[in-house]
């Protein structure tokens, strides 16, 4: 009995330790995955001076509910709700198809082939915190006009409209913002699975250290090409 007390007493220490371990795997694990049920923890993230409206819907497919993006000549995105930390949680992961790439989408070699059929759009925000005096009064003067604060930086993950050996670049509009390349024209009609570590992305494509808190975007933009596309989301998660 008195072994038999013991190896109970064993167990149960055992099943404590599995179970703190499972809890901090969770705590630690993914942040939040997406699965496109309805688009209740989205907003619309529109752009000034663009009236045509990329159009975002929840459709059946691939056997499960997905994310249809359909863009005519239009540019605009849908943010997810929350934030999150980059230093705690620098992965994401997310499965993506597109019906078709743009005929004038140059690369971002120009303003007026900038668009891409779908990307996934980090935005990270601005931090007065850790500013210069320079920047503190460019950002101040820039809220006071829009009434809050612009991004600090993006990173723009694409599908690519043409191949190129390009595959980080910066926004023809914008050196804060840039581009990554992750499907392309061969991939078009199938189903890619892809993933990414912003940290080390980053560093790579900025030489410095991010601000800690970013935002999650989608966006189908054509209003540069005066294209149509049609792409889809399965599922996004950050962990």
């Amino acid at each position: 009995m008195r072994h038999a007390g013991i190896i109970i007493a064993g167990l149960f220490v055992l099943t404590a330790m599995l179970a703190l371990i499972s809890f901090a795997t969770q705590a630690d694990g993914v942040l939040f995955r997406e699965e496109f049920k309805n688009l209740v923890n989205w907003k619309p993230l529109y752009f000034p001076k663009i009236k045509r409206h990329t159009v975002y819907t929840i459709v059946p497919g691939d056997g499960k509910d997905i994310l249809k993006a359909q863009s005519d000549a239009s540019a605009s995105g849908i943010v997810y709700k929350s934030s999150f930390n980059v230093y705690k949680y620098p992965h994401i992961r997310w499965r993506w198809k597109a019906e078709n790439v743009y005929k004038k989408g140059d690369g971002g070699t120009s303003k007026a082939g900038d668009d891409y059929p779908i990307r996934v759009y980090v935005i990270f925000k601005y931090d007065p915190a850790k500013a210069g005096i320079g920047e503190r009064v460019k950002y101040n003067v820039l809220k006071f006009i829009y009434g809050e604060y612009p991004p600090k930086s993006s990173l723009n993950y694409v599908w690519a409209n043409r191949d190129s050996s390009r595959k980080v670049f910066s926004s023809p509009y914008t050196d804060r913002s840039k581009m990554i390349v992750k499907s392309g024209p061969s991939d078009v009609g199938k189903w890619e699975t892809e993933e990414a570590h912003l940290l080390n992305d980053y560093r790579a494509a900025f030489g410095v250290e991010p601000t800690a808190e970013a935002s999650l975007a989608i966006m189908d933009d054509s209003d540069n090409t005066g294209e149509r596309s049609i792409s889809y989301m399965d599922f996004i998660e950050v962990y």
